[in-house]
């Protein structure tokens, strides 16, 4: 996915992400579509191939399934990213599906919509290869956050793009997979909902659009964090895109890097430093988390 940006624009925020899929056991494994009166609208997108019709499960088809979710909820929960200050470290999170309380049980529990979109809104305007069910096994499609754009892109190229101003606001989804679900709601209250592969993402991607945090491009470093930053990603275990940097108000910057996890092939462990106008670990100060 070769891809760099505009001569008047910078790339803060790159990560790979997917239409999410439910978790409650009446909507587990499925994903819906649908208008602001609760209409299926899969069949009114256009120029979208034909996907999976899925079924809210009865009570004994969740009895059925209880097993296999009894497995998956076994898998350890650390869900926050390990800010190392001295060096590599991880964040080797797994989780139980559904972990926590459901936030919206209309979208979470008894269905479960990845795009709430009324006629001629922005949402019905995101590309069908963001959902697993369309498209090609292995295939691939990352969001990236500009200084003035959100982009979403496959491995030929730019799928589809919004202005940052058409983005109103975003946020984690805690009631989902391991925490990595997040909302995104354009300017006319349609919204999307992805899964990102790391509660991380989904919290930094929130903090970004929302402007709770200030994301810098690579060059706003000093030549010593640069040199520092090479050295950090030459002993991680293949980087999946570039660095995030995350200026906090003391002017310590916050390096994260995903990196494969080995709890999924779809899920990446987020690994990162913090440091100062010198390249030298530093802790954050007051005020500064």
């Amino acid at each position: 996915m070769d891809w760099t940006p505009a001569a008047d624009e910078d790339q803060l925020f790159r990560i790979t992400v997917k239409f999410a899929t439910g978790v409650a056991p009446a909507v587990s494994g499925s994903r819906w579509f649908r208008d602001a009166e609760r209409n299926d609208i899969q069949g009114e997108l256009a120029e979208w191939p034909d996907g999976p019709v899925f079924t809210p499960r009865t009570q004994g088809d969740q009895a059925a399934r209880g097993v296999g979710r009894g497995l998956l909820s076994a898998i350890p929960v650390i869900a926050n990213i390990i800010a190392n200050i001295g060096g590599a470290g991880g964040s080797p999170f797994g989780s139980g599906a559904g972990s926590g309380k459901p936030e919206e049980p209309e979208n979470e529990v008894d269905d479960f919509p990845v795009m709430w979109a009324a006629p001629g809104t922005l949402a019905r305007t995101v590309p069908w290869q963001l959902d697993p069910g369309r498209r090609p096994e292995g295939y691939l499609t990352d969001l990236v956050v500009t200084s003035r754009r959100l982009l979403f892109l496959d491995e030929v190229g730019v799928l589809a793009e919004f202005p940052r101003e058409s983005i109103s606001g975003a946020r984690q989804m805690e009631f989902s997979r391991i925490g990595a679900d997040m909302r995104l709601t354009f300017a006319d209250d349609s919204w999307i909902r992805l899964f990102t592969g790391s509660p991380a993402n989904a919290e930094r991607l929130a903090g970004i659009l929302n402007g709770d945090v200030q994301v810098v491009p690579e060059s706003a470093l000093t030549d010593a964090q640069r040199a520092r930053v090479a050295r950090f990603v030459a002993h991680l275990r293949g980087s999946l895109h570039p660095p995030v940097y995350t200026r906090y108000p003391s002017g310590i910057v916050r390096v994260e890097v995903c990196v494969p996890s080995k709890a999924g092939k779809d899920l990446v462990d987020v690994t990162g430093i913090l440091m100062d106008d010198q390249g030298e670990a530093a802790p954050p100060k007051p005020g500064d988390l």
